[in-house]
């Protein structure tokens, strides 16, 4: 779940008592964004059969200043985001060269839970993969190259709340997921841009068409 919260001290401690409360047990905390007085923490919660995501977001409710942006059932045996992170670069370095891009979108999209994935060439917009079912493609190309204004460490309310993206400077690539269900934060954004500067590295120059 990811929850809106008041960045004091003590209000985390006050959502995970609530949800000890139900017999929930947080196996999982991720800071997504913090700023303006407030933090969005994604947590993994446990809890028992029996207790219903009504009686559980009840019980966070009693807490002043909390709101819930989203609650969405998960694999138990998924890793977490930073370590699923690692395990796709570790995957790329193991794969043919000729297969990184294809298998870094494919890597992308399930990292962000996305909708649909997306690589286009820089030079001249010619899509390279695509996964799902991407935005028109004009836009798309008319984004990646209006994102390059956007600061890599402060995307506010310049970045669409449902696209993710980074730039394969060296390959002449950049590369976009996105999914409708909720927004991305900060900390995905900035964990897609790292793991594109790492992939950078493993694909080919000549993907740029000069």
């Amino acid at each position: 779940m990811r929850v809106w919260l008041p960045d004091r001290p003590g209000a985390l401690g006050q959502v995970a008592s609530r949800i000890g409360a139900v017999r929930g047990d947080v196996v999982g905390i991720e800071i997504l964004e913090r700023g303006g007085g407030s933090a969005i923490d994604e947590l993994v919660v446990s809890l028992p059969d029996e207790v219903t995501r009504e009686l559980l977001l009840a019980e966070i409710a009693q807490v002043d200043g909390v709101a819930v942006e989203d609650v969405r059932p998960i694999d138990p045996l998924r890793p977490d985001a930073g370590m699923l992170a690692l395990e796709i670069g570790a995957a790329l370095v193991e794969t043919e060269i000729d297969k990184r891009l294809d298998v870094f979108c494919e890597s992308l999209q399930h990292l962000v839970d996305g909708s649909w994935s997306l690589a286009m060439r820089t030079a001249d917009g010619t899509t390279l993969v695509e996964r799902g079912t991407p935005p028109d493609r004009g836009w798309l190309a008319a984004f990646f190259a209006g994102s390059r204004h956007i600061p890599a460490t402060g995307f506010g309310a310049s970045a669409p709340g449902d696209v993710v993206w980074c730039h394969l400077d060296r390959a002449g690539v950049s590369v976009a997921a996105g999914r409708d269900d909720r927004p991305f934060h900060t900390r995905e954004r900035l964990q897609v841009g790292l793991l594109g500067r790492i992939v950078d590295g493993l694909l080919p120059a000549a993907l740029d068409g000069s």
